[in-house]
């Protein structure tokens, strides 16, 4: 093999290890940019999915606000028939973030965001309520209370009656009765009173 031939198989020799070289660095970089992109993409997505659920958690009310811009605190009287309704079992303890009972204390609801209806605290603990009935969980037929021709049910803001509250969004220290049965007006104001004994805890 001449001197030439040698010179000449040398050089494509590094040609070839050059462009491998060049070739890797290249891929070394795509691969780096790839990775780097794909990291931006779940650190974005990431952040996007916490704030998101943070400010609006899936089935949260509709026209709430933030969760957290208020928390405000009202107290609940239920009686059906004089019988005092008990929200302090499980049951009925925080069922959503937005309202609730809490600390095994049956009487005092707590608002957590702006604009939360009461409406929304008896669907998220299963309970049916309009302005003619209230339905216990179960809805067996012997817990369904509507008005009719012999009983009634009634709801009280702060001693002032009213038709319905499903659309009320509470406000601090309010007090709510909400009543069923056919007492006569000396019992209304027995149970306005007990109401108004209740500890609203903050």
């Amino acid at each position: 093999m001449g001197k030439k031939e040698r010179e000449d198989k040398e050089e494509r020799r590094e040609s070839f290890v050059d462009r491998q070289s060049r070739q890797k660095r290249k891929n070394m970089v795509i691969g780096i940019a790839v990775l780097a992109g794909i990291v931006a993409i779940i650190v974005f997505a990431g952040y996007h999915f916490v704030t998101k659920t943070q400010t609006s958690p899936l089935n949260a009310p509709v026209g709430a606000g933030k969760l957290g811009d208020e928390h405000e605190h009202a107290s609940l009287l239920v009686r059906i028939f004089g019988d005092k309704f008990d929200f302090s079992p499980q049951q009925y303890q925080v069922k959503s973030p937005f309202i609730h009972f809490e600390g095994e204390d049956g009487n005092t609801i707590h608002r957590h965001a702006s604009n939360v209806k009461l409406g929304y605290l008896f669907d998220s603990l299963k309970i049916g309520l309009n302005n003619d009935c209230f339905v216990f969980p179960d809805k067996a037929k012997n817990h369904t209370f509507c008005t009719d021709n012999d009983y009634t049910l009634k709801f009280f803001i702060n001693h002032k009656q009213v038709d319905g509250i499903r659309d009320y969004v509470l406000h601090n220290d309010d007090r709510i009765l909400i009543t069923y049965g056919n007492d006569n007006q000396t019992s209304i104001d027995a149970q306005l009173t007990e109401l108004d004994g209740q500890l609203i805890k903050k």
